[in-house]
């Protein structure tokens, strides 16, 4: 069964996000044809949209899944609701979780449900310098390195975390 190598983009500002994205983790790695290979260091953040909320918890985890795109993200949004996820009209309000496939292979998909690569990483500090940590060589959907990509946003606000709950 062919496998592919997924990035997934961990987000957390509610709640316990350190032990949330940690438990998060934990309930990727149990989905059915999947394992998680490696996964970033720990990064707070300001939030995007509404300043009037907690910094977000940011990381990335590369995932190997022999699953179909739409099954992986029915998969994860599962996780989502069951560590309290619950969606709402307002984008980019605070959530306990929020888990993004940013790529999955080599693969493009533009569905209602996913866009991949997903479509607002080029201007997320708090997704490329995790995904940079994970995978420095990495060349992205348009033949750039990501290097490339870090070097063009600003990493102002952004903070690698120190702590023992790192997986």
């Amino acid at each position: 069964m062919h496998k592919e190598h997924v990035y997934i983009g961990l987000g957390s500002n509610q709640g316990e996000s350190q032990a949330l994205l940690k438990s998060a983790l934990g309930a990727i790695d149990g989905i059915s044809e999947t394992r998680v290979l490696s996964t970033s260091s720990l990064y707070a953040s300001a939030p995007m949209g509404p300043q009037n909320q907690p910094d977000f918890i940011n990381s990335v985890a590369l995932l190997e899944t022999s699953l179909a795109p739409l099954a992986l993200l029915q998969a994860l949004q599962e996780i989502e609701q069951t560590h309290g996820r619950v969606r709402k009209k307002e984008r980019w309000g605070p959530r306990t979780l929020d888990l993004d496939i940013l790529l999955f292979g080599d693969q493009t998909l533009a569905t209602p449900e996913l866009t991949v690569p997903h479509y607002g990483m080029a201007e997320r500090e708090f997704v490329l310098v995790p995904l940079f940590e994970i995978a420095p060589g990495m060349i992205m959907p348009d033949g750039k390195p990501l290097a490339a990509w870090v070097a063009k946003v600003s990493l102002d606000g952004l903070r690698r975390l120190r702590s023992s709950n790192q997986t």
